[in-house]
């Protein structure tokens, strides 16, 4: 599975922010993204980072019949990056308040931090884009 990061709470340190949902932003995530949950696959009930992270190892399987990619959309679980609460999809996590991504899209069951890459969800495609 794709590495993860982490950094140690500190409450006394003036880098944390006063607004619980911003907690943890951009100390969480893969080489793919920055965002404070990680998804189950409902295709083979194993959690990563993100699709491209469970697309990679899947495609490294030693049997081909055993190879397969996500369905972004058919995504229905999370697990908070920072509580470790395992919920159904949403912005918030229900246990301990931190957004899981500045950027949310529920359709896609996309998270993301790094929102200067101005994402927007496509209806026309049906998937979210960046450069909006």
């Amino acid at each position: 599975m794709a590495e993860e990061t982490s950094v140690a709470e500190n409450r006394e340190d003036s880098s944390v922010p006063e607004n619980r949902e911003d907690f943890g932003k951009f100390q969480y995530g893969c080489k793919h993204y920055r965002r404070r949950c990680r998804i189950r696959a409902p295709c083979c009930n194993l959690v990563f980072t993100c699709r491209h992270c469970h697309n990679e190892d899947m495609s490294l399987l030693s049997n081909p019949k055993e190879r397969h990619e996500l369905v972004r959309h058919d995504v229905k679980q999370v697990i908070c990056a920072v509580c470790d609460t395992e919920q159904p999809v949403a912005k918030i996590c229900s246990n301990c308040g931190v957004s899981m991504g500045e950027y949310f899209c529920e359709v896609c069951k996309f998270y993301d931090d790094e929102v200067d890459k101005r994402q927007f969800h496509c209806d026309e495609c049906g998937i979210c884009r960046v450069g909006g």
